[in-house]
């Protein structure tokens, strides 16, 4: 059993999302006491955003690869294969300018990786990456589940990790968090009580 903890948020102390990865680890790790901890703090240990040789290491097999690519895979591959290792992923995922930080966009360029976590049919795509619980903690400053206000980080979520065949996927979330104080205390207090259903 191996739970997966990614951080994503700069807000550092003041981040929402990170004291609801916070919540979620305790709740998973009481849940599962044996399990093996894996945490991946995107903001202190950032990965690099995807080049020609990065994209090669994820996406050539490795007995294609020239030497720069070589070198580059394993820590490339590291990053899928602590994923596809992890039965629970908890992923922080504020809002940013209506999508997500662009340290989690680089973390899921390394997850979408053709033969591994999906394939092409005569069907259409197929996910290969099914069986994990897939926790997403979310925090934004407006009302967007309730409000027809266009938004790109939750559904950016949930079509990626649909298409790499995540089925158990869920959204624990304080909104309003622009709102003040007492908007983001009420949210927290119910992300704590969806917390308890997971």
């Amino acid at each position: 059993m191996q739970i997966l903890r990614i951080d994503s948020s700069t807000t550092g102390d003041q981040s929402i999302t990170r004291k609801l990865t916070d919540e979620l680890l305790t709740h998973f790790t009481t849940k599962y006491p044996d399990a093996k901890v894996v945490t991946r703090d995107l903001v202190a240990e950032p990965l690099a955003h995807i080049d020609p040789i990065t994209t090669s290491a994820i996406r050539t097999p490795p007995e294609t690869h020239e030497e720069a690519v070589a070198a580059a895979y394993p820590e490339e591959r590291a990053v899928l294969d602590e994923f596809l290792a992890s039965d629970v992923v908890i992923v922080g995922a504020p809002m940013y300018n209506f999508s997500i930080p662009s340290q989690l966009k680089a973390w899921i360029d390394r997850l979408g990786v053709p033969g591994v976590t999906f394939r092409y049919s005569a069907e259409g795509p197929e996910g290969l990456a099914g069986g994990r619980k897939v926790v997403v903690g979310s925090a934004r400053g407006g009302a967007y589940s309730t409000d027809q206000i266009a938004e790109n980080q939750e559904s950016l979520l949930a079509t990626f990790f649909g298409f790499i065949g995540v089925d158990d996927l869920h959204f624990v979330r304080v909104e309003k968090a622009g709102f003040g104080p007492d908007a983001i205390a009420a949210g927290m207090e119910a992300a704590k009580q969806e917390i308890a259903r997971l």
